[in-house]
């Protein structure tokens, strides 16, 4: 006799211990390794651009490794490398308790070594189906990075090009010779 596997909540993996490794895909949960060390300094760099950016502009918040409650039952949240959350969309502080209500505006997926396209493609997906406008995919082993759009299109920068924030952080550029450095 088959039994079904229970599916968690989000509120069971925020009262998991050492559930910071972990993540909620549509009920199930998988392990998240940590990161190395060019993962750690591709998302480093990325997070001080795009912070300085944000602050010195007053357009919302960005932060590392926040995980966002992307559907509810069953639950997914994820957690990006790098993230900016519109000052618009930030609820207050009391009403934060827990995961972020929704997706980020942007996402920052730095790709490790042992993923597959097909777990990027998925991770991607299900960003811009919860409402993420842009999801940029770095992979420093090709020295690349893909911005992904809600329509479905892509648009891959190579280093040396300058990555720009479009209509979501306008006036925002990273030259990604700076990022691969």
């Amino acid at each position: 006799m088959l039994t079904a596997e229970k599916l968690v909540t989000a509120d069971e993996l925020l009262a998991m211990p050492n559930s910071k490794h972990l993540l909620l895909v549509k009920g199930v949960l998988r392990k998240m390794s940590p990161v190395g060390w060019t993962h750690g300094k591709h998302a480093s760099r990325i997070d001080t651009g795009l912070r300085r950016f944000v602050e010195a502009n007053d357009l919302g918040e960005v932060g590392v490794e926040i995980g966002f409650r992307l559907a509810i039952d069953p639950d997914t949240v994820l957690a990006p490398g790098v993230a900016f959350v519109a000052k618009a969309r930030i609820p207050a502080e009391a009403e934060l308790s827990g995961y972020f209500p929704g997706a980020p505006d942007i996402a920052v997926e730095v790709i490790s070594p042992g993923e597959t396209d097909e777990e990027v493609q998925e991770k991607v997906a299900q960003y811009l189906q919860a409402g993420t406008k842009r999801v940029w995919a770095v992979r420093p082993k090709r020295r690349t990075l893909t911005v992904h759009n809600p329509d479905g299109t892509a648009r891959t920068f190579t280093e040396a090009m300058t990555l720009s924030g479009e209509d979501v952080l306008p006036g925002f550029g990273l030259a990604l010779s700076e990022l691969f450095a």
